[in-house]
């Protein structure tokens, strides 16, 4: 059997499809006698743009509309009017919307014109190899893409097989997609390894796959859609990526100049503590929340074969958290490499500063750790098991061994107040030297989410997001199923304090790049112990604070964050501690001097210890890509 594995637009150009490359490398195991190639239309889709436009629309373009366009649909869009046969469609819908939320839709315009051409020649380029099956993996705004070329691909030859997976077909999206698009032939919900091979079987045989659990298929005219299975992919049957086409690909691309390639691994799958505490506005693991990872000797030995193979050193692991269990085996085992990685890892807000060490030293130069607020209402009703006090230590830390931190502040929370926000809104300005959020955004509802799951947390209205009704011509109960993000009214913080916070983020990514808040221990004076503490903070005057007795050792204390009456009682076991009266006072001093943070019940230092190295290139601005953590498109 010819297989044809594809991902289309928009899946990163700098990124190799995890989901094509595990699909390829399960085949060439379990079915040795086929033959597997690969479509990575992604990365023609951006050459094919370069030339078409004489080089008016490059890869950053692709960036622009692919990823950080995610929340108006622009990307889907472009391919719209090829699915639907009409090059106006959905155009007045978008033109209209755009006006009324000031969204630039020129670069998308200028791409969509060349979208039927594009497609007319990707179906040719994968037919002339003459496959009996072409595999379609779909995330985020790859629906259109995928459905467009299956469409055109099962006009010119019938008698192919069409099947799609990926994140966008879990649970009921996967069967409102393959019901709504009858050139679909097969549509598998959830994870592939198992599913993929058991659907091949019955094409061999020419059975009905009414034995696989999840997969929708035609029976006659009818669409079915199996009974989804509870079991989950075992790690030891996560087949490590092959990716030799994707960068026989990317080397004689066009684009090579452009694309500065990352490897993507794969460690664990869902979520441990999602498991037990599933923060209400996140919906990314779908049907899959149990936690499962492969041992830590296995992913290192994964990931050294990969950059011995491809000499890549910039690795994507996608895990939606990481297993606390590779601080003891993978992550030693990376620093011992001698390899000079450079690792993207998502984490949990409260790793200790020796983790955090551990991490740099690994080559985890840039972690996601899920902060998403400063204020402790909010990451209650988050239920993020972890407070504002300790996510400030957490960004403190990552300057101090040199750890990029990506975040964003989320609010909009059903029972949060302009109260509950003063006093962080007031305390930002003294977090300038810290890495900023990308920007504060209200959260998206999203399917999946206990947000969605239970209207009882406060969502009860909820319709398919206003930007799909430029992408789909399906009517408004099929988007329900189909769609992953939803419209719901705004909750929590609205006005005057969405504002101030918006604001308070703007400036504290306006100030970060030239401040530092660095604190220096010169040594004992008269016997107490000294410190410096040099304020060179953008809006901040510029000053050396002198601290010497209790009030150093108090600084030092919180380091790791306190409560008053727990500093009171460590200064007490010092000897010679202040009153209570005393430590209140200088306490709020301190916070009044932008030398602490106090979430409400803790206090925690702010300086560092050094000044970071920080790179003149600097991610989008706030606002520009409003995605809730751990989120990633392609």
């Amino acid at each position: 059997m010819r297989i044809h594995l594809v991902t289309m637009p928009w899946q990163p150009l700098e990124l190799p499809s995890l989901q094509v490359g595990l699909l390829h490398a399960l085949l060439n195991r379990v079915r040795p006698d086929d033959e597997v190639r690969e479509f990575h239309g992604s990365l023609r889709w951006a050459e094919f743009l370069l030339e078409r436009s004489r080089g008016e629309l490059r890869p950053g373009d692709h960036v622009a509309v692919g990823s950080e366009s995610i929340f108006d649909g622009l990307g889907d869009w472009v391919f719209s009017g090829v699915l639907y046969g009409d090059p106006e469609w959905g155009v007045a819908r978008l033109k209209e919307y755009a006006a009324r939320r000031g969204t630039d839709i020129g670069t998308a315009t200028a791409m969509r014109v060349h979208a039927a051409d594009f497609v007319d020649a990707s179906a040719s380029a994968i037919l002339d190899e003459a496959p009996d099956v072409v595999g379609f993996t779909s995330t985020f705004m790859q629906n259109v893409s995928s459905l467009a070329l299956a469409a055109e691909l099962k006009r010119r030859r019938p008698a192919l097989t069409v099947v799609f997976g990926g994140s966008n077909c879990d649970g009921p999206m996967g069967h409102a997609l393959h019901r709504n698009h009858r050139f679909v032939d097969h549509v598998v919900r959830g994870e592939g390894e198992y599913a993929l091979p058991a659907l091949l079987a019955h094409l061999d045989a020419g059975t009905a796959p009414s034995d696989v659990p999840g997969l929708c298929w035609w029976d006659g005219e009818e669409s079915r859609a199996n009974e989804e299975s509870r079991r989950t992919v075992s790690p030891g049957d996560i087949p490590s990526p092959d990716y030799d086409l994707w960068q026989e690909a990317v080397d004689t691309s066009p684009l090579a100049e452009y694309v500065h390639p990352k490897l993507v691994v794969e460690g664990a799958r869902g979520c441990w503590w999602g498991e037990k505490h599933h923060c209400t506005f996140c919906g990314l693991n779908g049907s899959a929340m149990t936690f499962r990872a492969k041992t830590g000797d296995r992913l290192w030995a994964e990931v050294d074969r990969l950059v011995r193979r491809h000499r890549i050193l910039d690795v994507v692991t996608v895990d939606n958290i990481i297993d606390m269990a590779y601080f003891k085996d993978f992550l030693p085992l990376a620093a011992d490499s001698g390899w000079d990685l450079r690792m993207h890892y998502e984490v949990k807000s409260n790793l200790t500063a020796e983790q955090l060490e551990l991490l740099g030293r690994a080559g985890s130069v840039h972690i996601q750790p899920g902060i998403e607020s400063l204020n402790n209402k909010a990451l209650d009703l988050m239920d993020k098991g972890v407070s504002g006090a300790r996510n400030v230590r957490t960004l403190r830390e990552c300057e101090n061994h040199s750890l990029t931190c990506s975040w964003n502040y989320l609010y909009g929370f059903p029972g949060e107040t302009a109260e509950d926000y003063a006093s962080v809104i007031a305390q930002m300005p003294a977090l300038v030297h810290l890495q900023p959020p990308g920007g504060a955004h209200r959260i998206q509802l999203e399917r999946f989410s206990p947000n969605f799951a239970d209207p009882a947390l406060g969502f009860h209205r909820r319709t398919p997001a206003e930007m799909y009704h430029h992408v789909y011509d399906l009517p408004e109960s099929e988007l329900a199923d189909l769609v992953y993000l939803f419209d719901t009214p705004p909750a929590g913080i609205g006005g005057g304090t969405e504002a101030r916070l918006k604001a308070a983020a703007r400036d504290w990514y306006t100030g970060h790049p030239t401040s530092t808040l660095v604190m220096e221990q010169p040594g004992a004076a008269d016997g107490e112990e000294v410190l410096l503490v040099h304020d060179r903070r953008h809006g901040w005057p510029r000053r050396t604070h002198r601290l010497t007795g209790w009030r150093a050792a108090a600084l030092r204390h919180l380091e790791t964050g306190r409560t008053p009456a727990a500093l009171h009682r460590l200064l007490t076991a010092d000897g010679n501690p202040p009153s209570a009266g005393e430590l209140d006072a200088w306490l709020g001093e301190a916070v009044a001097l932008g030398l602490l943070f106090d979430d409400g019940r803790t206090h925690v230092a702010l300086p560092t210890w050094h000044v970071p190295v920080r790179s003149v290139d600097r991610a989008p601005g706030p606002d520009d890509t409003p995605l809730q953590e751990g989120r990633t498109t392609g």
